[in-house]
């Protein structure tokens, strides 16, 4: 097999290139070679894969300086580092190279090569091992004011991949006939590099699976899997706030190999009520009353959260913009409840008749009250 291609080289942009460089170096070649944009080149897709997973390393810091390390030992693409020759060439340093001969020096402190190379190439090498649990998932879940400050039941539809059930997740079509790959010899990995040095990666021709069928299932195109979308009821708990999250254990995407699902992590965002505004524990509210019942006083009733109304009682003479405590009629939380604030808000009326603006001039000069 070729050696991998270096990652540099895959961008065109020099070993030090500054993040923005590698950025714009990506934007324009996944633009370029995109398949969408490349129906008729079938090598499109391999050129965009090689592309995303060389902006994938070097966008990543502290990827990047692992990658270095190792592109250092002539690892990639044959290129000489250390000031040797072309690696894999006769008596040139990197030739017959193996990683068990090398002073790993300040490299050892990643555990290993196994460590090293997982973090560096997402993991794939100890994932193929064996069964793995399914990723956690998130979901954004916008829910009334009401219910995130009383709590209550809300539904979520999530993206998942499960199994397919036309093929049970092998991929392969009902009644075609599944054979060792041809290409990973039933490892389900393959490797790159030269000499000694080698990394492996999951075989592209089985996806990993080691198996291959005369007939890939026509419900997934021989993936195994299926998207579809979940739909899950969660519990709001009681006084919560926009931006808390809650972990939905088993309700995230499935597992390889019989391995447990992953978890669903759910975030909330509470949005405006057209009553009712929260401030902590606190629930505020306004109630309009006109000049009348500011002057005489009058008894009003207020609608609370839990959907109930209480009567309140505005004395003779009460200003624009008072307000008025009705105890525990606020958010719970942690054993505290809080109170609802009622702000009075006088309507005054817009338009008189001259035999109102005659009374009201009187009232004023009765009352001695300058206009």
């Amino acid at each position: 097999m070729a050696p991998q291609k270096d990652f540099y080289q895959v961008l065109g942009v020099p070993e030090n290139a500054s993040p923005e460089q590698i950025k714009r170096a990506y934007r324009k070649l996944a633009k370029k070679h995109h398949p969408d944009a490349n129906p008729a080149d079938k090598t499109a897709g391999e050129r965009f894969k090689e592309i995303s997973e060389a902006n994938a390393i070097l966008s990543d810091a502290e990827k990047r300086k692992q990658y270095d390390r190792l592109r250092k030992y002539g690892a990639f693409a044959g290129m000489p580092r250390g000031g040797g020759g072309p690696g894999g060439q006769p008596g040139a340093p990197g030739a017959g190279f193996r990683f068990e001969d090398l002073d790993l020096g300040d490299l050892g402190s990643f555990g290993g090569l196994g460590d090293l190379f997982s973090s560096i190439f997402g993991g794939d090498k100890k994932r193929r091992a064996g069964p793995e649990r399914g990723e956690s998932v998130e979901a954004l879940v916008t829910i009334p004011l009401r219910v995130a400050a009383l709590g209550g039941k809300v539904p979520v539809v999530v993206p998942v991949t499960e199994a397919c059930g036309t093929c049970g997740g092998s991929g392969a079509a009902p009644g075609s006939t599944v054979s060792l790959c041809a290409e990973c010899k039933g490892t389900g990995t393959i490797s790159f590099g030269q000499g000694g040095f080698s990394v492996k990666r999951p075989c592209p021709a089985c996806r990993g699976r080691g198996r291959v069928a005369s007939q890939r299932c026509g419900g997934c195109a021989g993936a195994g899997d299926v998207r579809v979308e979940k739909r899950v009821m969660i519990t709001v708990p009681p006084g919560t706030d926009s931006g808390s999250k809650i972990r939905l254990k088993g309700q995230g995407p499935r597992g390889t190999g019989g391995a447990e699902a992953g978890d669903l992590v759910v975030s909330f965002q509470v949005e405006p009520d057209r009553f009712f505004t929260r401030d902590g524990l606190d629930i505020h509210c306004s109630i309009p009353v006109n000049v009348a019942q500011a002057i005489l006083g009058t008894k009003l009733k207020v609608r609370t959260l839990d959907g109930k109304h209480v009567v309140l009682r505005v004395p003779p003479g009460t200003q624009q913009g008072r307000k008025f405590r009705i105890k525990g009629q606020g958010v719970e939380k942690g054993g505290v409840r809080g109170d609802q604030l009622v702000e009075i808000a006088i309507e005054m009326p817009a338009k008189l008749s001259p035999e109102q603006e005659e009374l009201v001039r009187k009232f004023a000069e009765a009352t001695g009250l300058k206009y």
